[in-house]
């Protein structure tokens, strides 16, 4: 128990460190950093962070920027920009849209949140509302391009990271409209073909959509302004070094759209494009989250020691040693999950919209790869013909006391950095957030199928993979290669052939292939939260009811909500 207490103690002070470190970067220079709400389309509620740079003020407007997550992101997605643009005097709103986050409504509806964000934006005081910039990545850049086509009089100029305009979701772009317009296409972005009809991005400078945008029939070339920025024909392409989701952790990617908007706007306090900071932000937030990590840990441990003492066990080996058969279990278990993978996320895709009961459809996708990962797992045992503990073990109910009393108090973390300190815990795309009102009632209904799932998966886990005499690192590895190596492996290979060739193997399903980037690393807390709490009490039931709750809260909160 000792030990629990000193894990416990531990993930508070790097929580606490870390939103504070996070919090200070966001706030440097007398930035003011706050939660707003206001009203979108059809009676809906919007959602966004607000950043004020001192030097703005209602006798002092300063220039602004509505900047916009892509799909199943949020707006702390995009405070790598934001926290530039502020530092550079801009006034910034960075949105959750529409069915993202705290936003109402469903994703994709009323231009995605844009047209009533830029309405937003225009009506502050401290802005000044004849410059101001519009900032989305991916499908946020759908959302200003709608703002843009809305109200066409109500912004500057425009930054696409990752993003496009045209079909299918966007107005066509001619060499005047939009107003101002940069391109900031990645060479290695895996949404080419969807965005600029090309299948390999480093050929975007001969898209015929992009030509026809900037008004010329030759192939563009990077860094060349064209047309004149005074009449809002500036166009501009550039292509950082670096992936889709890479953009939001490029210094070149954001530094580039630094570059247009001091180019485009006027005012502000100029800084140079290599003065960033945010990263820090991101390490602080990264931080928070390994701490929340520790806390749950140290949380489970105490709880276990202070009522339920009885429960704890040492778990007997099941595996006398690593043999032929223990390798072939292992391989299996890493290997199987991997190739399911994107076959279930295809089916769900095709086959089953989005519903009033299952109303996320990555949600549903994570569901039904584990469903056929349960069923898989299922038909192995049966054919080991050997008795497998039962399902829900001894003790569910006590164990499910103490797996809801782990998650509350992971959860009053993180709403005590959100309250404090306006940040959640992430690094890059893996983020864990509060939950909206619609969030907590939808992951109601994904939670006793996933949990049902875990509880096979860790009970396998265990009960084929546990050795005799095996030291607590040698369990952890074992149990994070079993959860996590295939997705590392096929994530290995499937982006060094993309590095490699500019041709992305799986970008029949690039969407997909983004998504299992969080795998990795959601699948190691899993294992890590399995084998402690199975050493712990020699049952894997703890580990599955805590990681239902876990894994049903990081993807419910942090996904797109496509019915309401």
């Amino acid at each position: 128990m000792r030990k629990g207490w000193l894990l416990f103690v531990t993930g508070w002070a790097l929580i606490m460190a870390g939103s504070w470190l996070a919090a200070a970067v966001q706030t440097s220079g007398g930035i003011s950093v706050r939660d707003v709400r206001f009203a979108g389309g059809h009676g809906v509620q919007m959602s966004g962070l607000l950043y004020v740079p001192a030097n703005a003020t209602r006798q002092t407007p300063a220039p602004a920027i509505l900047a916009v997550h892509g799909y199943i992101n949020s707006r702390e997605t995009q405070s790598g920009f934001a926290i530039e643009f502020a530092r550079r005097g801009y006034v910034v709103l960075a949105i959750d849209q529409t069915g993202h986050g705290y936003s109402g409504g469903a994703a994709f509806s009323d231009g995605f949140g844009g047209p009533a964000s830029l309405a937003y934006l225009q009506s502050l005081a401290g802005v000044d509302k004849a410059n101001i910039g519009l900032e989305g990545h991916s499908m946020g850049g759908w959302a200003v391009l709608a703002a843009a086509a809305a109200m066409p009089d109500a912004y500057k100029a425009m930054v696409l990271e990752g993003s496009s305009t045209g079909k299918p979701f966007a107005a066509e772009a001619t060499a005047t409209w939009p107003r101002n317009l940069a391109v900031v296409f990645s060479r290695h972005d895996e949404f080419s073909t969807i965005m600029w009809g090309v299948e390999r991005a480093r050929d975007v400078v001969g898209s015929a959509k992009l030509k026809a945008a900037f008004g010329t029939s030759n192939e563009i070339v990077p860094g060349r302004i064209y047309g004149i920025i005074g009449n809002g024909t500036a166009r501009r392409l550039t292509t950082p070094w670096t992936t889709h989701p890479g953009d939001h952790i490029s210094t070149v990617a954001i530094g580039d759209s630094l570059d247009w908007f001091g180019r485009t706007l006027v005012g502000g306090m100029p800084r140079p494009v290599s003065d960033q900071i945010w990263y820090w932000k991101d390490i602080g937030t990264g931080v928070a989250l390994g701490g929340f990590v520790l806390l749950l840990l140290g949380s489970f441990d105490v709880l276990l020691g202070l009522g339920f003492a009885g429960l704890r066990t040492v778990p007997p080996p099941v595996e006398a040693r690593r043999d032929g058969d223990w390798w072939r279990r292992l391989a299996a278990t890493a290997v199987v999950p991997t190739l399911s993978f994107f076959p279930a996320f295809m089916l769900v895709t095709a086959m089953l919209p989005p519903s009033r009961l299952l109303p996320q459809t990555v949600t549903t996708q994570v569901l039904a790869w584990a469903a056929v990962n349960t069923a898989i797992t299922l038909a192995l045992e049966w054919r080991r013909h050997r008795r497998q503990p039962a399902l829900f073990g001894q003790h569910p109910v006590q164990f499910g006391a103490i797996a809801l009393g782990t998650i509350g108090i992971g959860y009053g973390a993180l709403f005590v950095a959100d309250w404090a300190f306006k940040v959640d815990f992430r690094f890059w795309v893996i983020a864990l957030k509060l939950f909206n009102r619609d969030q907590f009632a939808i992951a109601l209904v994904y939670l006793l199928p996933l949990t049902g799932c875990y509880l096979v998966a860790l009970r396998s886990l265990h009960d084929w993979l546990a050795v005799a005499k095996d030291r607590p690192a040698t369990h952890y590895v074992s149990g994070i290669a079993a959860m996590a190596l295939g997705f590392l492996v096929l994530l290995a290979l499937d982006y060094g052939v993309f590095f490699a060739t500019g041709t992305l193997p799986t970008a029949f399903d690039p969407l997909s292939t983004v998504i299992a980037i969080q795998f990795v690393p959601l699948l190691t807390m899993v294992a890590v939260i399995g084998v402690f709490t199975w050493r712990r009490t020699g049952s894997h039931v703890p580990g599955a009811l805590l990681c239902g709750l876990l894994v049903t809260w990081y993807i419910v909160a942090g996904t797109a909500t496509q019915v309401v």
